[in-house]
């Protein structure tokens, strides 16, 4: 997002902050959310009416009341009527933006239930899943299947599973990828449930499972050393032989034997 919608974003945050602070119930406030995104990416010509720059922004916010009072919580009204008065670089962001504060408020379900780092973990699995199945892959993203038979595949391979807050999100990227890729979405969810605790995320591949105390430690390690928490993911690739790779954004440091093998190459080869 550019200036103006960042700052739009940034009001609604304080808004959604204040409205969960006043002990707004954070599901309904999700689900009223989810579906002004929804009610966004379905029409042009409301994305239009609550993004005009030229409009009023009283009309902008009776407008929203008009369409969504009754249908979502008071809370999510408060939210989506401070979006609607404020000012957006593009019209998309707005969709962009209730979408996002949506999936803040799953994960602020999830912090309060102490939820939030096996929400985490269990986006960050089923991902993996997903990208090593191409037969889920489809069946999760074909755009000629219903929406809703989607979600319910979905609900069913995930059912017991996994947290509450977890189902909610995979079932809404399944339901709705606004246009975006399976992996690309998720990666993006991950992004916000990092940021509802400042922390950094680090994707560590390792030939063989860390346990606990080796997390922990590693954990610790990088938050020491980046100044901010660090959740650790873990892939496993046999292919590294020893040692960890870590990456943090677009940083990667690098410790596996492979690597250390192909360098060497590259220096015989030099």
């Amino acid at each position: 997002m550019q200036g103006p919608s960042r700052a739009a974003l940034a009001a609604g945050q304080d808004t959604l902050n204040g409205a969960m602070q006043a002990g707004a119930e954070r599901e309904p406030l999700a689900e009223g959310l989810f579906a002004a995104a929804a009610a966004l990416d379905s029409s042009a010509a409301l994305r239009r009416a609550l993004t005009d720059p030229s409009r009023d922004p009283a009309a902008r916010r009776s407008l929203v009341g008009r369409l969504f009072r009754g249908k979502v919580s008071e809370a999510a009204q408060s939210v989506l009527e401070e979006l609607a008065t404020a000012r957006w670089s593009h019209e998309r962001d707005l969709g962009d933006a209730a979408e996002q504060l949506a999936v803040e408020a799953v994960a602020a379900a999830a912090e309060e239930h102490q939820r939030l780092d096996s929400v985490e973990d269990e986006l960050f699995r089923f991902g993996r899943i997903v990208a090593g199945s191409p037969d889920l892959r489809e069946a999760l993203t074909d755009r000629g299947r219903d929406a809703e038979d989607r979600a319910a595949l979905a609900a069913q391979l995930l059912a017991g599973k996994v947290s509450p807050e977890t189902g909610r999100l995979i079932r809404q990227l399944v339901r709705a990828p606004r246009g975006r890729r399976f992996d690309r979405a998720l990666d993006r969810y991950l992004d916000i449930a990092a940021a509802r605790r400042r922390q950094l995320t680090a994707i560590v591949t390792a030939a063989v499972p860390l346990d606990d105390r080796q997390r922990d430690r590693l954990a610790a390690a990088l938050s020491s050393m980046y100044d901010r928490p660090v959740h650790v993911n873990v892939m496993l690739d046999p292919d590294v032989v020893g040692g960890i790779r870590v990456q943090i954004g677009d940083e990667v440091v690098d410790g596996t034997v492979l690597s250390r093998l192909d360098d060497a190459r590259r220096r015989m080869a030099g």
